[in-house]
């Protein structure tokens, strides 16, 4: 059987596919340079594990308090070495992006200090941990207050504001890399390092922590390479390869992830205690296969870009531009294109190919939220998905797919899905 008769087979049409495949044929070169930021990133991999002398014995599990966890003292020194940080806590007690930002802030923040946001409005989800949206248990709760400089409107620093912000109770700057559900560039670590320089140079004793989701081995650079204290993030994102069942971790200076240790655990316990339950072995070899994997989600994002962008949909990063981190923002227009879409990529999944994704109220959010997650992992979102707040000007969010294959065939979903409802509409392929 053809590869043509094996798309028709999961419901992709000959025009869609002609059109996806002229537009492929562009991006060769855009992929030989993923290629070879994924053989840079997978060398530095290796080497961290070679470095800290990684074996069998470290993929042993431990129960109960988890005292002398051989393999996740180990995992912890492998993450601190390939991330360029003096220290790290990677752990499956932590269980999301959000929960590992909360750990970091909450260890490192106290009483009448203050955070500041100079990169706009942080994701959903921390605004209850914040206390911007009243929570049981905050950071305002506790006495801790935020400030916020917003981006100007080409997406740039407001370095006016920002220093004008930055007062005597200042004492941590939160930068959130990637877009969140907001239609903003994505933050290069270049430009995170030209900003955590100037808050620095105002108030040499700020604390700068990095929301690094969906950022890991995109770049040949990390945060923690250009000045920032801490870099947070999600082992069921970028750096658990697809293998990683939970976890979260954080990186950087002793001192801070030390802080974040004994809020995780409790005082007087910090890094000591945690059973690894297990997960050891997945979180290494995650780790081993995330740079080749963050490739393959790549392809499928600077694909996505081009397809939606060719069909006159907004598309953020476009179609050329360099690549920050794996989510591509699509703006779809409408409740009905967003549905669809998503419908279409849930479509593509190994796993709950025939549920329908609707809208819903989720924890966390301020809107009804859609969500296409047929993944191995549940909330994997390395894993082929998309997700989009159904309000103005409904925009989509792309991100994943295990392999660059699996990527491809949720775009050719979700186009074919709108394609059918008379949402998009094909150009003439002989013309592109």
């Amino acid at each position: 059987m053809t590869r043509e008769k094996i798309y028709k087979r999961l419901g992709i049409s000959q025009a869609v596919l002609d059109f996806a495949s002229k537009t492929e044929a562009g991006l060769k070169g855009r992929f030989q340079e993923l290629d070879e930021t994924a053989e840079y990133n997978q060398l530095k991999v290796v080497g961290a594990m070679q470095e800290a002398k990684v074996s069998d014995i470290h993929f042993a599990a431990t129960t109960g308090y988890g005292y002398n966890d051989l393999g996740r003292d180990v995992l912890e020194e492998v993450y601190a070495k390939a991330f360029h940080g003096e220290d790290a806590l990677v752990r499956p007690q932590i269980i999301s992006g959000t929960h590992a930002l909360h750990v970091a802030l909450s260890g490192n923040l106290r009483p009448g200090d203050e955070l500041l946001s100079p990169v706009g409005k942080p994701y959903d989800t921390l605004e209850e941990v914040i206390g911007i949206r009243d929570s049981v248990g905050s950071l305002k709760e506790y006495g801790v207050t935020y400030r916020q400089v917003d981006l100007l409107p080409d997406g740039s620093f407001d370095y006016d504001k920002i220093a004008r912000a930055i007062n005597g109770r200042t004492r941590l700057v939160t930068i959130q890399r990637s877009k969140g559900y907001a239609v903003r560039p994505t933050l290069s670590v270049e430009k995170i390092g030209q900003l955590i320089a100037f808050v620095k140079k105002i108030k040499p004793d700020l604390l700068c922590m990095v929301d690094n989701c969906y950022g890991e081995f995109v770049e040949r650079a990390e945060p923690t390479d250009v000045g920032a204290d801490m870099i947070v993030g999600s082992l069921i994102k970028n750096p658990g390869g697809g293998l990683a069942p939970i976890g979260g971790y954080i990186v950087g200076r002793k001192d801070c992830v030390e802080r974040a240790s004994f809020r995780l655990s409790a005082p007087g316990l910090g890094k000591e205690a945690g059973a690894s339950l297990g997960c050891n072995q997945p979180f290494f070899q995650g780790l081993f296969l995330s740079p080749t994997v963050v490739a393959g989600a790549l392809k499928g994002a600077i694909f996505a870009a081009n397809i939606y962008g060719r069909l006159g949909f907004s598309v953020m990063p476009n179609g050329t531009e360099p690549r920050h981190d794996i989510i591509q923002a699509v703006t779809l227009g409408s409740r009905e294109a967003i549905a669809a879409f998503c419908q279409g990529i849930q479509e593509a999944a190994p796993v709950d190919s025939f549920v329908v994704p609707e809208p819903w109220d989720m924890p966390g959010y301020d809107s009804p939220v859609i969500m296409a997650a047929g993944a191995f992992v549940q909330g994997s979102s390395i894993e082929l998905s998309a997700d989009a707040p159904i309000k103005p000007p409904y925009a989509v969010y792309f991100q994943g797919g295990l392999t660059w294959y699996h990527a491809k065939l949720g775009i050719l979903k979700s186009l074919q899905k709108l394609v059918d409802r008379g949402l998009a509409v094909l150009p003439d392929t002989a013309g592109i």
